[in-house]
């Protein structure tokens, strides 16, 4: 007895090696397509771990007021150093520093003897120049009735009027010469030009005086320091900002928790070309006396500032051949180098003129291999520029 084995049709196992080989094709193509997103997914990482990330800032608008810090000269308004007009010598002084005098108080004495010999030569040509003057005039007179009866000649009674007049113009010269020696002997009393106080004796009794201020040391010192002067020397930079009329702060060490009022009343209008700088000058009351001629200040100026100045931390600018720079991002991430120009230097801050605005995304702490068109990654916290609490104002 023979088994029997099932006819299989041809055409059946057609189609079943046909399934076969589709699904083994849709299984190569899905194996195809999944390794494909793999990579490609593995590239775009790749990509993306590249990309340097960084972290950006906003320009913010400046101060309204730009402080300006400056080391100023305290002077007295009145300021008189009192120097001898006669030689002698020192024969008595009456008030010493720290005097508080009074306008035509003496303050010294100055014995004159070779003077005081010119003085007594000079009355005695006086007295004889006079009694010149009054005989000969006496004579003309006379000579003058005697004309009228033609007892002398006109040429006599001319002679006789020419010399009265030439004896009162000796008596006038004699009359001029003392009263300038006595003019001078005036001077022998040293007295105080305003009320103030004594600040300088660099003199003492019997000490050989000499005439003007080109010989030695002024005597006495008078100041009146009840308004006091402030000199100052601002930047060319800022010269234009200082008006007259404008309040200061001035600030002095040995008061450093005081700051006293001033006020800005005279400019030099003008450049000086060894410093670059113009002297402002500054009036302020010292009605009592606590602040002292001849010391340090600091004047502390509110100075208007650009309203289109903007602030940045220092950390984000490129110093590049071509000038300074700083990177910003644009809309799609890329970096685009801007060239800025600095305002002020405020240390931790600069404030940037011109080539930045407000809407600026600003990359702080770029790399110095940074270039145009790189493309960038942002940090999710974008920092904030710092503001300097106590910028200094010197630039």
């Amino acid at each position: 007895m023979s088994e029997h084995i099932p006819h299989v049709h041809a055409s059946a196992r057609l189609k079943l090696f046909g399934l076969a080989a589709l699904v083994a094709a849709i299984a190569v193509a899905a194996g195809g397509i999944l390794f494909r997103v793999s990579h490609e997914h593995d590239l775009k990482k790749e990509v993306e771990s590249q990309h340097v990330t960084v972290q950006i800032v906003r320009p913010q608008f400046g101060h309204s007021e730009q402080p300006l810090i400056l080391p100023g000269d305290v002077r007295a308004d009145l300021d008189a150093p009192i120097y001898a007009r006669v030689s002698g010598y020192l024969k008595a002084w009456h008030t010493d520093i720290g005097t508080h005098v009074k306008k035509g108080q003496l303050l010294g004495e100055i014995e004159t003897p070779e003077l005081d010999q010119q003085i007594l030569r000079a009355q005695a040509d006086f007295a004889t120049a006079k009694s010149n003057w009054e005989i000969a005039d006496v004579t003309a007179n006379r000579w003058q009735n005697l004309l009228a009866t033609d007892s002398v000649s006109h040429q006599e009674a001319d002679e006789k009027a020419s010399n009265a007049k030439a004896r009162n113009d000796a008596l006038n010269a004699a009359r001029a010469s003392l009263n300038s020696l006595l003019a001078q002997q005036a001077f022998n009393k040293l007295v105080a030009p305003f009320d103030g106080v004594v600040t300088e004796r660099n003199t003492d009794i019997g000490k050989l005086i000499n005439p003007g201020s080109s010989n030695g040391q002024a005597l006495f010192r008078v100041v009146d320091c009840r308004k006091l002067r402030v000199y100052v020397e601002v930047p060319q930079n800022y010269s234009h900002l200082v008006k007259r009329g404008m309040q200061v702060r001035v600030a002095f060490p040995e008061r450093p928790v005081q700051r006293f009022s001033a006020t800005v009343m005279n400019t030099s209008n003008a450049i000086h070309e060894a410093s670059r700088t113009s002297t402002v000058e500054l009036w302020m009351d010292n009605n009592d006396g606590k602040l002292f001629p001849g010391s340090y200040a600091e004047v502390h100026f509110e100075l208007p500032s650009n309203s289109n100045v903007f602030s940045l931390p220092v950390s984000s600018l490129l110093f590049r051949k071509d000038g300074l720079e700083v990177a910003t991002v644009d809309a799609g991430n890329r970096v685009v180098l801007k060239h800025i120009i600095i305002a002020r230097d405020l240390g931790r801050v600069v404030e940037v003129a011109s080539g930045i605005d407000s809407a600026d995304r600003v990359i702080d702490s770029p790399s110095d291999s940074i270039v145009q068109g790189d493309v960038v990654r942002i940090k999710a916290t974008q920092g904030v520029p710092p503001r300097d609490q106590n910028p200094g104002g010197k630039s």
